[in-house]
């Protein structure tokens, strides 16, 4: 009996000491699993980290350049300078870094359809809200016709004044925001990116897919001048519409332009078919020849990592570049 109770016992142990060399592998393995994903999360937030200083990197860059051209060419801008180059790729240590410069006054900037609260402002269409429905129009958008593209601009302008007050019929203010399946309110403030134009009544995502070309937002700005000499010929329907004029007539302006792009507006105003379209004063005020404000659009990898960053410049006085927004990721 004593034999069959110690080799009972030593059964004991056994088992035992194999649950403990069991449990032991298994705190050991899920030691290892947690430090080996610690170390490839430090190793991840490293190459993302070095990919954003190589973004950041473009955008300094950026700056430089543009400070060279407003150095040598303080009055205009256009694309033979040299920071219309177009999509350039820079190889660096183990990535890439590919930036593109753009002028933000080549496109029409939604936020110029703030218009100022007067009665004399209200009294009257402005030559910015006539110019974008036109805009809507000669762009072809399905089901966008004359009444949609003025209901569209109506619920714009809502969306951008100070006011809960409807503009017009195609209006919307807070009660009809409120009212939808994801309820919210007007901003009544300039939109900061174009993102915003999806919440906003009557847009639909054929229109924002087509006008996303032609449109831009300035920050807390409602300047609207375009710039003739970095148009480019994809963009003529801008003149078109916010100079009342035909396609052809829009297109030989841009033909005229030459490499070097007109040094001054009275050049490009004394053109024979600017001349017979016999332009207001407003409808001249909305071109020129200079441009303030850019946009980088910059993506750097670094091994397995990458990073996205659109920046928004501004020139201030010929002396300095600020930046004045900088957007992450991918829209």
């Amino acid at each position: 009996m004593k034999v069959v109770s110690h080799q009972r016992q030593q059964g004991v142990v056994l088992i035992s000491v194999l649950l403990i060399v069991a449990l032991a592998t298994i705190v050991a393995t899920q030691m290892s699993t947690r430090i080996m994903g610690q170390l490839q999360r430090a190793s991840n937030l490293e190459m993302n980290q070095q990919a954003y200083w190589y973004a950041m990197g473009a955008e300094a860059l950026a700056k430089r350049v543009l400070l060279t051209v407003i150095d040598q060419d303080p009055d205009f801008i256009n694309l033979s300078q040299i920071w219309a180059q177009g999509e350039t790729a820079y190889p660096v240590d183990n990535g890439e870094i590919v930036g593109e410069i753009s002028d933000l006054q080549a496109c029409f900037n939604l936020n110029a359809l703030r218009e100022e609260q007067s009665e004399e402002a209200n009294s009257k269409k402005s030559i910015q809200r006539i110019g974008f429905e036109r805009l809507l129009v000669n762009l072809d958008i399905e089901n966008v016709d004359d009444f949609t593209a003025e209901y569209m601009t109506d619920a714009l302008i809502d969306w951008l004044d100070e006011n809960t007050s409807i503009v017009s019929a195609g209006g919307a203010e807070d009660n009809d925001y409120a009212g939808q399946e994801f309820a919210h309110l007007a901003a009544n403030h300039y939109l900061a990116d174009l993102s915003e134009l999806r919440v906003i009544e009557h847009f639909t995502m054929d229109a924002i897919n087509v006008l996303k070309d032609y449109v831009c937002v300035l920050p807390n700005n409602n300047l609207h001048q375009l710039n003739i000499n970095t148009l480019s010929e994809d963009n003529v329907v801008l003149l078109q519409s916010f100079l009342d004029i035909s396609r052809d007539d829009a297109q030989e302006i841009i033909s005229e332009r030459g490499t070097d792009g007109f040094e001054n507006t009275d050049d490009v105003f004394a053109l024979k078919v600017l001349t017979d379209a016999k332009l207001t004063t407003e409808q001249k005020a909305q071109i020129g020849v200079d441009s303030d404000y850019f946009q980088l659009s910059a993506r750097a990898s670094f091994n397995n990592s990458y990073f996205t960053l659109v920046s928004t410049f501004k020139v201030d006085n010929n002396k300095r570049v600020d930046v004045l927004r900088r957007s992450i990721g991918i829209n």
